[in-house]
């Protein structure tokens, strides 16, 4: 199991193949997009970086994918193709599917009995001096059963909130009705410009908050 994934005390006991491990440590300046690229080169014995960006942005996109998530794909999607550009090498990864916990065995294995209320993250940030940003982008399911709403989902999902924030983290939300105008279109998800607006808004405001210069406008 990961106990906690971002301390690198990780012990895999299940799945290991389904799992990426970035087993390397990580700099003073945070985790970025080009150092996580830089490994899986060299992992895969890929020939140069353009491939290892590519084929590791395709991994990481099928795992948001297969989250079914149309809010989640837009805020992925739009973070890479608006900020790397004006980032560059700079760029802080946007890791998604992030395990803080894992329990190897499923709900019905355990008789519908959970051990550990939040295993996996939506996203992952880790920036400059030790910043960890954990993202979230919450459907109906985070605080409803079914149409109605659920105090008990609710005082779940807080109580693990004040846990992480405890243990260090940044704790940011977002709302699936932030995203009305992104829907799938055949095989393609499309991202609407008000879904984008949001996305680009609030990367713009975390980063201003730790210092991290966006050196040209950025735009959906």
């Amino acid at each position: 199991m990961l106990t906690d994934a971002i301390n690198n005390d990780i012990k895999i006991v299940k799945h290991a193949d389904k799992c990426l491990v970035y087993e390397r440590p990580l700099s003073p300046a945070g985790l970025k997009w080009v150092d996580l690229a830089k490994w899986w080169q060299e992992t895969q014995g890929l020939p140069d970086l353009k491939a290892a960006r590519k084929s590791l942005g395709e991994r990481l996109r099928e795992s948001v994918r297969r989250t079914l998530s149309v809010p989640e794909h837009a805020l992925f999607k739009t973070y890479y193709e608006v900020f790397g550009p004006a980032l560059g090498d700079q760029l802080p990864a946007l890791i998604p599917q992030v395990y803080l916990h894992y329990d190897p065995q499923t709900l019905v294995q355990r008789g519908g009995r959970r051990v550990l209320l939040r295993q996996r993250m939506d996203f992952l940030m880790l920036l400059e001096g030790s910043v960890r940003i954990v993202l979230e982008v919450d459907g109906k399911h985070h605080y409803a059963q079914g149409e109605i709403a659920s105090p008990t989902l609710y005082a779940e999902m807080v109580r693990e909130d004040r846990a992480l924030r405890l243990g260090g983290y940044e704790v940011y939300r977002f709302g699936g009705p932030e995203f009305p105008d992104s829907q799938p279109i055949g095989d393609r998800q499309v991202v609407g410009s008000q879904s984008g607006a949001v996305v680009v808004e609030f990367f713009t405001d975390l980063f201003r908050r730790h210092g991290i210069s966006v050196h040209s406008n950025v735009t959906v």
